[in-house]
């Protein structure tokens, strides 16, 4: 049988209510006589009696810091892009208009700054309400922020599920507990750090959390700026932010606008005539989308998200990659970075220009670092991060590792074969075993058999060979047969001559090749991984003693390369790559970042004799197409080209003392079946592309407008044993005086290695010069 409900006691009915919210005051009925006045002047026993009652209860508040922006600087202090999880930017209570501090107060909680937490007679007020039909609040502006900090704090923690809405999902023990809670607060903080922190914590609606968000999403403005109408309509909002949304509902936002403004004249917080003025007011707004994350970047948006992932791969920024994004998105960071807001504004300039119209999806790529710290100034590419009619859309960074990038998996690009951008590194091995750039080798030499006697030094056993006669492999290969002939190795390197390279590469140790490359932090883009997926060595080594890598076989990124040349301007000094030189929290406490990390990787000497070799490159050799418009600005530049075997991939990397730079063109979308030839960029075809046709331009155009801020002073000249005797030969096919931005299709000058199958079938080098 059915135990009926005696009706008295019935919650449905008027007097049940009454009496179910009698039966929850009696719990706490000392709460009633000890918050009749502010916490601050309790001092009878009734009232000490009832804090003490209260402290008793559990789950004590942690007042953090609310979720914040974090933001990110060009080198110059300008913004870059804003990260977060909630829109929100915290500003002292003096930075607030007093229309928004009078208006939330007179709507929300007229007894502000009497009661001491828990207003009682608010809470008969909205008994009595209750009892007539008409549903009202009762919570203090304490109480709100109490309520806001508890859910600010459960969304934090990944508990959304556990947030409670006022009114909507909580339940007598929650009301006890907010109620407790607002007393301790009101213990500890001031009204005005109440009010404060209320004002920064409260959801506004429309990705605006906190007044200063609020002010500026709805109105363009700042929360010190607010016109009292303004300020209204926002204290307005706090109740129902998408009932009296202005933008979806401006009927019903104007009515509560009016009852705030109602309130704070009857309040007299304002006059009759500032009433009469702001009700008379429109509800119009002026909205600045919040818009968030590195596809917003006012610039640069790949080299904000190299930065992000430089933090998010920092274990210092948290234990695991869920506690690192976290501090990201919700810390509050400042983030200083190195980049130049002008360097890249050329940089971004020129990679449009490479391959605007683009329906073939070809990508254009450049990056600048600063010899001596390692600093990073600019960082661009072609596409965009979000959906653009027309456009190249492409979120994964061509500039970079796989690891440092969007999208760090399987399918990352990490880099470009870099070809013959490689061959100064071998040239710098020769120099650094005291041999002369003006001594002969035979580059007619074409079999590099199984057995042939290269002299390693490393562990690592000699990988590789060129043989016509062994089934599977082939001879070695130049673009052009008139190279097959005894030349200088300067010669060589000049016109980059692939059998040039491998006769070098003969007569020193492969295992100095290794060293020099380490030294320089030229390492693979891609990560080495197991049978699993799982990463073994994020920065694997390019291994030289495989023969295929002496002209380029191995993926490798455009920064890799740009900061590995920069070693040669720099007289030898590698520095790693930097991105960020300061990090602060919303304290100003500082936190991790980056400094300049260099160290001693190549001899002076060396570092002099590989910068006048590729200072004739440009002047002489493969790269003298692209020299002229340089020499408008008559400053030295030392630079390499590059094309891979498919001519898929084709470079300049180069530099001055103050700036080096890797300029990239090619298939960014790592399609095998795609190759460089019979192509169409900017209306100009091309039977095939090599580095200094289409990066060249680029390279030159970009060095031209920032180098000289960097510097452009005279290289060292090499030492006299270095250069040896007798003129180097120069290049039989004269450079045209042309500054188009864009060459001939042919120098006839390019090395090219061809199909570089080694010994073991699978090393398929790079290609043209």
């Amino acid at each position: 049988m059915v135990t009926r409900k005696n009706p008295i006691f019935d919650t449905a009915t008027t007097l049940g209510k009454i009496l179910g919210f009698l039966g929850v005051s009696a719990i706490c009925g000392v709460l009633v006589a000890g918050l009749l006045v502010p916490a601050a002047a309790v001092s009878g026993s009734a009232a000490s009696g009832s804090i003490q009652f209260f402290d008793t209860l559990p789950a004590e508040l942690q007042v953090d810091p609310p979720s914040q922006n974090t933001t990110i600087l060009a080198k110059d202090g300008s913004p870059i892009a804003s990260i977060y999880a909630e829109n929100r930017t915290k500003v002292p209570l003096d930075q607030m208009s007093p229309f928004i501090k009078d208006a939330v107060i007179a709507i929300e909680d007229s007894r502000f700054y009497e009661h001491g937490g828990i207003d009682t007679t608010g809470i008969m007020r909205a008994l009595v309400s209750t009892a007539r039909g008409n549903k009202q609040g009762a919570s203090t502006i304490t109480q709100q922020y109490v309520n806001n900090v508890i859910n600010e704090s459960l969304v934090a923690s990944g508990k959304e599920e556990d947030v409670k809405l006022n009114g909507l999902n909580k339940g007598v023990g929650d009301k006890l507990r907010e109620m407790k809670l607002a007393i301790a607060l009101e213990k500890k903080f001031s009204k005005e750090q109440i009010l404060e922190g209320y004002l920064n914590i409260v959801f506004f609606n429309r990705d605006a959390y906190g007044i200063e968000a609020a002010s500026k999403f709805f109105f363009s403005t700042t929360a010190k700026d607010l016109t009292l109408p303004q300020a209204a309509l926002l204290a307005g909002l706090v109740n129902s932010p998408s009932a009296f949304d202005p933008i979806s509902n401006p009927d019903n936002s104007k009515k509560r606008r009016d009852l705030v403004l109602a309130a704070m004249v009857n309040q007299g917080k304002i006059t009759q005539a500032e009433y009469d003025e702001a009700v008379a007011t429109p509800v119009t707004t002026k909205v600045t989308p919040a818009r968030q994350g590195c596809a917003y970047a006012t610039m640069a948006p790949y080299f904000c998200d190299y930065v992000l992932h430089l933090l998010l791969n920092n274990p210092a920024y948290g234990e695991t990659s869920d506690d690192r994004e976290k501090r990201i998105m919700r810390g509050g960071l400042t983030i200083q970075t190195t980049l130049d807001p002008t360097a890249q504004a050329v940089a971004q300039q020129q990679v449009d220009g490479t391959a605007g119209a683009n329906p073939d999806k070809w990508g254009a790529s450049i990056v600048s670092v600063q010899p001596g710290t390692g600093q990073i100034v600019s960082m661009a590419q072609n596409t965009v991060w979000l959906p653009q009619e027309g456009k190249f859309d492409q979120t994964q960074n061509f500039n970079v590792d796989v690891m440092d990038a969007k999208g760090n998996d399987l399918n990352g690009i990490g880099g470009f074969q870099p070809g013959s951008t490689m061959k100064p590194f071998t040239f710098a091995q020769w120099l650094n075993e005291g041999k002369s750039m003006n001594q002969t080798v035979n580059a007619a030499q074409r079999k590099y058999g199984v057995n042939f006697p290269w002299r390693n030094t490393c562990p690592t056993p000699t990988d590789g060979f060129y043989d016509a006669n062994v089934p599977g492999s082939f001879d070695l290969q130049n673009s052009d047969t008139g190279y097959y002939r005894n030349m200088t190795v300067l010669y060589g390197l000049m016109n980059s001559i692939n059998t040039a390279t491998f006769a070098s590469a003969a007569q020193v140790d492969l295992c100095g090749i290794q060293k020099i490359v380490d030294a320089t932090g030229i390492h693979g883009g891609l990560p080495m991984r197991d049978d699993t997926g799982k990463i073994t060595d994020p920065n694997p080594q390019v291994p030289m003693t495989r023969l295929s890598n002496l002209i380029g076989a191995t993926q490798t990124a455009p920064l890799t390369m740009a900061a590995a040349f920069a070693t040669f301007a720099a007289d030898g000094k590698y520095c790693e790559p930097i991105a960020i030189t300061s990090v602060k929290d919303q304290t100003g406490a500082d936190l991790p970042a980056q400094s300049s990390n260099c160290k001693d990787a190549v001899k002076p000497e060396v570092a002099r004799g590989v910068a006048y070799a590729m200072g004739k490159v440009l002047d002489e050799g493969s790269g003298s197409l692209i020299r002229p418009a340089l020499n408008s600005r008559n400053f030295p530049v030392a630079a390499k080209t590059g094309t891979n075997d498919t001519n898929g991939s084709t470079w300049v990397v180069g530099y001055t003392t103050g700036l080096a730079t890797a300029s990239w063109f090619g298939d960014p979308l790592g399609d095998q079946s795609r190759y460089g030839r019979n192509l169409t960029i900017n209306g100009k075809f091309y039977q095939s592309i090599d580095g200094y046709m289409i990066a060249g331009p680029q390279f030159t155009n970009f060095m031209l407008a920032v180098a000289p801020a960097y510097g452009t002073n005279p290289f060292p000249a090499p030492p006299s044993n270095l250069m040896g005797g007798g003129a180097p030969q120069r290049n039989n096919t004269p450079a045209p005086n042309t500054q188009n931005s864009q060459a001939p299709s042919n120098s006839g000058n390019s090395g090219n290695n061809g199909n570089n199958n080694g010994g073991n079938g699978n090393n398929n080098g790079p290609g043209k010069d």
